[in-house]
Order: structure tokens, then C-alpha cells, then sequence
């Protein structure tokens, strides 16, 4: 409590600010044309990876996308935590994906940052921003 007798307002979870992140990048993609697949796809078993969002571009190019997000520059910002690994653990997955289907589509791995250190949220649309490895 602080000196008024008020709880302080809890400090949102870093799952909720993920969440929020990755709500906004989806409507920023879907406003820009692309369609949902699907999200937050995993492998099974540990040491897999995930994908924050899989969609669909307007020339049929299955696109997945990894969302960062961070409320402060300090460390590189929200582009300077997606690693060499974070991208192998990328690449694992959608080949993980790409196995359930008849027949690859052309594809590319791009990442949405998300930067809420401001007083509003910017959001920053790499595409090709890797490629597998």
C-alpha cells in the first residue's frame, strides 16, 4: 500500500503484455491483407519451438511470424532478442508445420516488433526477416 492507503496497480505479467503484443500484430498483418491460419503453434516434446502466428499472404505464401515485444530499448529493444537460436527454434517448428501438409507453399519467416516504451504503441513489420537455416 502505499502512503494513501491504496494498493499500488499490479504491474502487468509479461504473458499478458506478450498476449497484447501479439493482438495487435495480428490486426496490424490482417489489416494489411493477410488471413489467419493459426497461432501460437508448437512442436511436441521439449526443446521444440513455437510460432507466435501463422497466416496467409494475398500470393498464397504461408508466412511465420515471431512477435517481439518490449517496453524498454535497453538490450537491443525488441530486435535485439531474437537470436540465432530463437530463429533455429523458428525454422524447427514451421518445418515441424509443413510436414502436415500435402504440399509446401512458398514461405518466409517475418517478425513483428513491438515497441510500447512510448506513450503509444509502434509496430514495426520485417518481412523476410530470416531465412531457414
Amino acid at each position: 500500500m502505499d502512503f494513501l492507503g491504496k494498493r499500488p496497480k499490479p504491474a502487468q505479467s509479461t504473458t499478458a503484455r506478450g498476449q497484447q503484443a501479439e493482438d495487435a500484430a495480428l490486426a496490424h498483418l490482417q489489416a494489411r491483407g493477410l488471413k489467419l491460419v493459426e497461432r501460437n503453434y508448437r512442436t511436441p516434446g521439449r526443446g521444440g519451438g513455437e510460432i507466435d502466428l501463422i497466416l496467409r499472404d494475398r500470393d498464397g505464401s504461408l508466412v511465420f511470424v515471431e512477435v517481439r515485444s518490449r517496453n524498454t530499448e535497453r538490450f537491443g529493444g525488441a530486435g535485439g532478442s531474437i537470436g540465432r537460436l530463437k530463429q533455429q527454434r523458428i525454422v524447427l517448428a514451421a518445418r515441424h508445420y509443413l510436414m502436415r501438409l500435402a504440399a509446401a507453399p512458398p514461405c518466409r519467416f517475418d517478425v513483428v516488433l513491438v515497441d510500447s516504451s512510448g506513450n503509444q504503441m509502434r509496430i514495426e513489420w520485417l518481412q523476410a526477416a530470416f531465412e531457414a537455416l
